[in-house]
């Protein structure tokens, strides 16, 4: 197999997630290079089922599964499926591996896009709500958080309290709108919680794959969404 990449031409829901199950089995690691939490499959898997959101499928056959720097990350979302994978025997911790420079989808990403999508009226896109957009416009614009900004807990604190300014304004002024403002401090803690979970998991991962290649593996490259929706890749 060596080096093998799975990408729709489109916009995505081509069937991917079925071949790339088909082709998990012969794969030393399965890489998630891009998309959130808005893609997905179900995966029939002996006599158990699993709904797969950002995790690969690859860790239930215990294969290392990475989540590359290209994919936008819910933490509140990730850590929900990581905890029903375990309630399932599988042993996360130990195969799965999470780029530090993930983006991460935050709570104001999700506000805005739900809002924008009602102030838009008959003109909506149709998103699913989950801030996808919003977060890779963040990360296109250098104004997002990372993954490894949390294993610095000042510099998170103190970036986190710049942007939350930021998008509170930008909650009242555009949108005029009387949802809660973002405390800076909630998320702080709500997300600390979160890396206390996921920190071992936490790696640089393009040394990881260019050393598993470099090891002669087989890498399965799986694209969640087809190109028409991969700003890096």
């Amino acid at each position: 197999m060596a080096c093998l990449i799975i990408v729709g031409t489109q916009w995505g829901d081509e069937g991917k997630g079925k071949v790339v199950d088909l082709l998990t089995e012969r794969a030393d690691a399965v890489v998630r290079y891009q998309g959130g939490n808005n893609a997905g499959h179900t995966v029939m898997f002996g006599n158990k089922t699993f709904i797969l959101h950002m995790v690969p499928s690859g860790i239930l056959r215990e294969t290392t599964s990475i989540l590359g720097n290209g994919v936008v990350i819910d933490l509140s979302e990730l850590v929900k499926e990581i905890n029903e994978l375990e309630k399932m025997g599988i042993d996360v911790e130990k195969h799965l591996r999470i780029s530090d420079r993930a983006q991460l989808v935050m709570p104001w990403h999700k506000t805005f896009d739900q809002l924008r999508e009602q102030k838009k009226g008959k003109s909506k896109i149709g998103t699913t709500g989950r801030g996808i957009g919003p977060t890779y416009e963040d990360k296109a614009g250098r104004a997002g958080i990372r993954v490894g900004d949390l294993l610095d807990q000042e510099k998170f604190r103190s970036r986190l309290s710049e942007l939350a300014k930021e998008k509170n304004i930008f909650l009242e002024k555009y949108f005029d709108t009387d949802e809660t403002s973002f405390s800076a401090e909630d998320i702080f803690s709500e997300y600390a919680d979160y890396i206390k979970k996921l920190e071992p998991c936490i790696v640089d991962t393009p040394f990881l794959i260019n050393q598993l290649i470099q090891d002669g593996k087989n890498i399965l490259f799986e694209g969640a969404q087809g190109t028409f929706l991969d700003v890096d890749h």
